[in-house]
């Protein structure tokens, strides 16, 4: 049981951040949200340049000084974030249906309905900004299967709340991009796949995979289509293939995406937790529980500092010791390890809480980036700590 002391402190930083995100009007920026700069799209010879976008994005994304007010980058909605909220709303209201939650519920999921990316096959969702990776170019809005399954589960939530049916179609549609416009990867044998990242690259991305096997798995909740739940498992099934041996899984394929990180991991074990869940399958509950033993045993320290990969502590990332408490919730493991999480939120609120309530992005080990990024930190926190809000009340009884 947490005690007093720790509850006040966590209810008092959430009320922080709560007040910062009322302030901000959920709008910020992004970690990633360099090339929306007019300064840059005005000069040809750098937009045109994959090279050069990739340099820009990565030394914004770097860089501990927020540069983006003088280079034409306005805050802005961004789609993952609005639905990161709209997710945590629907649990504040679920605590205490008031309705100024309510009305926040139907705002963001309308707000969402608006921010569609259209001519797919169903409804979808991209990023605000033009995005250039080491792997793929995708210029602003591209659909891809991480925003539109993040938003389209906040949906659902909302949903649940109001049974507003529109909000139960347009999700429904979604599974009609996951399974139609998403390209596919197949093992050797051919019997399992995995989605792509988006329907302009061919990636291969574990969680990525993983995230449009939860959505197809929670929709088949609500309507029963065998399909979805079919195809769901494929990309299951080649997610797990690809589990090392003692847990681990590699952020994807590529040579270049051999690491091994926190939050990506906690994404893989949630979403194959869901999809058990929703469709009452125990197939996967072997490598649940290896990958959940790996994932607590290798990144926490003693002290409750959130590592970002499996060998090195830095950089001490935000959306780690978010991650943890989504995990615990989602796999009904949080009461049993409520001590890890106390003391991970804890430590998180001392280091890396502004004095103005919002979170900073990252501790490196020479500096810190206290840039506030309302996707990448502010939304994850606040849905970590409604979360925290909610098990807590549920311990009490």
């Amino acid at each position: 049981m947490a005690t007093g002391f720790e509850e006040k402190k966590i209810k008092d930083a959430f009320l922080k951040l709560f007040e910062y995100c009322e302030r901000e009007d959920y709008k910020g920026y992004d970690p990633y949200d360099s090339l929306n700069s007019r300064f840059f799209n005005k000069i040809p010879v750098l937009s045109k340049s994959a090279l050069v976008k990739l340099a820009w994005t990565q030394f914004f994304k770097r860089s501990p000084i927020n540069l983006r007010k003088y280079v034409g980058i306005d805050k802005e909605y961004n789609p993952k974030a609005v639905g990161l909220f709209l997710q945590a709303f629907c649990l504040l209201y679920r605590m205490n249906p008031k309705q100024e939650y309510r009305d926040k519920i139907v705002f963001f999921s309308d707000l969402l309905l608006d921010l569609q990316t259209p001519g797919w096959s169903g409804s979808c969702w991209g990023y605000n900004f033009d995005w250039q990776s080491r792997a793929f170019f995708q210029p602003k809005f591209t659909p891809t299967v991480v925003a539109t399954t993040f938003i389209g589960s906040s949906i659902l939530d909302a949903y649940e709340v109001t049974q507003d049916k529109k909000y139960l179609d347009a999700i429904r549609s979604s599974c009609d991009f996951i399974l139609n416009d998403l390209n596919r990867t197949y093992d050797e044998s051919g019997d399992s796949f995995s989605f792509s990242y988006s329907p302009l690259d061919k990636s291969v991305v574990y969680n990525a995979s993983l995230l449009g096997s939860r959505l197809l798995s929670r929709v088949y909740s609500f309507t029963k289509e065998k399909e979805l739940i079919v195809e769901a498992r494929k990309s299951v099934v080649f997610a797990c293939k690809n589990q090392q041996e003692n847990g681990a899984w590699s952020y994807g394929r590529y040579d270049f995406h051999q690491w091994i990180d926190n939050f990506h991991t906690g994404y893989n074990l949630e979403c194959i937790s869901d999809y058990s869940r929703f469709t009452g399958s125990d197939e996967f509950l072997g490598n649940l529980s290896k990958g959940f033993d790996y994932y607590l045993n290798t990144f926490f320290t003693e002290a409750g500092v959130p590592k970002y990969y499996n060998n090195s502590v830095y950089p001490i990332d935000i959306h780690a010791p978010t991650q943890l408490i989504i995990t615990l919730h989602k796999l009904g493991k949080f009461q049993e390890h409520r001590k890890l999480a106390e003391k991970v939120l804890g430590w998180t609120i001392d280091h890396m809480q502004s004095p103005e309530g919002y979170f900073y992005y990252q501790i490196n080990r020479f500096f810190t980036s206290k840039i506030s990024y309302m996707r990448w930190s502010q939304a994850w926190m606040f849905l970590a700590l409604i979360i925290y809000e909610f098990e807590n009340l549920k311990s009490k009884g």
